[in-house]
């Protein structure tokens, strides 16, 4: 079984900060590549930010200059850094593992719940 706890979403005003953090647990081999997405209301899922296991990082348009991600190895762990945050970033934000449960196995994606992040004007 394969867990993803996310945890940092909440309600900041425009121009604030906030920092989210998902680990994964369980029973795995090794994480391949992390990500975070995100889904507004009525609009469909969308990559915000993603980071391989070599540290190799790439981000959606829209958030280049004011968001980081990163991660800890050792504690099968991404971030996403939000700064200069903007009511358009105000969504449901979603983390993503891609994974080998065994050393055998092909890989497979799990999601997290979910956490909200508003931004108000």
């Amino acid at each position: 079984q394969v867990q993803l706890v996310e945890s940092g979403g909440g309600l900041v005003q425009a121009g604030g900060s906030l920092r989210l953090s998902c680990v994964a647990s369980g029973n795995f081999w090794r994480i391949n590549a992390m990500g975070w997405y995100r889904q507004a209301p009525g609009k469909q899922r969308e990559l915000v930010a993603h980071i391989t296991s070599g540290d190799s990082t790439n981000y959606a348009d829209s958030i280049k200059g004011r968001f980081t991600i990163s991660r800890d190895n050792a504690k099968n762990t991404v971030y996403l850094q939000m700064n200069s945050l903007k009511p358009e970033d105000t969504a449901v934000y979603y983390c993503r593992t891609d994974l080998f449960r065994t050393s055998w196995d092909l890989s497979h994606d799990y999601w997290g719940q979910g956490t909200q992040v508003t931004v108000s004007s």
